[in-house]
C-alpha cells in the first residue's frame, strides 16, 4: 500500500519549511476529506444514538451505585447484619451489667447484714444453734437407665 502522505523531512529555514507546507496543503485536506466520507456513515449512526447510549450510560451507573450501595463491603446489608449484632451484643452487656449489680448487692449483704450469713452458713453449712436439729433429706433416687428397643422389622 502506499502511503497517503509524504514524510516532511528536516528542513534548514523557515520559509522553505511554510513553502513546502503550502505545497502540501492540498493534498492533506483531500485525505482529511476522504477519512471524513469513510467516518460519515459511523458517526451520523452514533449521532443518532447519542441520546440512547447517554441514557444507557446513566442507566449501568445507577446500577451499579445501586448495587455497590446495598452489597458492597460497606453496603445497607451488612449494615443491618452488624446492627443486628450490635443490638444482640448491647443486649448481653445489659444482662450481664444486671446480673453483675445482683451479685455485688448480695456480696455486700453477706459482709454486712448478720442475717444473711446466718442464712448461709445454715444453707451451704448445715450450721445449727445450740438446740436445734437439722433435718438433711436423702438425695433423690436416680432413675434406672431406660433400654433401647430395636426398631428393625421383619
Amino acid at each position: 500500500m502506499k502511503p497517503v502522505l509524504k514524510k516532511l523531512h528536516a528542513l534548514s529555514n523557515p520559509e522553505e519549511g511554510l513553502r513546502n507546507l503550502v505545497e502540501r496543503a492540498p493534498e492533506a485536506e483531500a485525505w482529511a476529506d476522504r477519512m471524513m466520507e469513510k467516518l460519515r456513515p459511523t458517526l451520523t449512526w452514533l449521532y443518532g444514538i447519542h441520546r440512547r447510549l447517554a441514557t444507557a450510560a446513566v442507566v449501568g451507573v445507577t446500577v451499579w451505585f445501586f448495587i455497590h450501595v446495598m452489597f458492597g463491603a460497606n453496603g445497607m446489608v451488612i449494615y443491618r447484619q452488624k446492627r443486628a449484632e450490635y443490638v444482640g451484643l448491647q443486649k448481653d452487656i445489659d444482662r450481664l451489667q444486671e446480673e453483675n449489680d445482683q451479685y455485688t448487692q448480695q456480696i455486700k449483704a453477706l459482709q454486712t447484714d448478720p442475717n444473711m450469713i446466718e442464712k448461709e452458713a445454715r444453707e451451704q453449712l448445715h450450721y445449727a444453734r445450740p438446740g436445734e436439729l437439722v433435718l438433711v433429706p436423702p438425695p433423690p433416687p436416680t432413675p434406672p437407665p431406660r433400654a433401647e428397643k430395636s426398631t428393625a422389622s421383619k
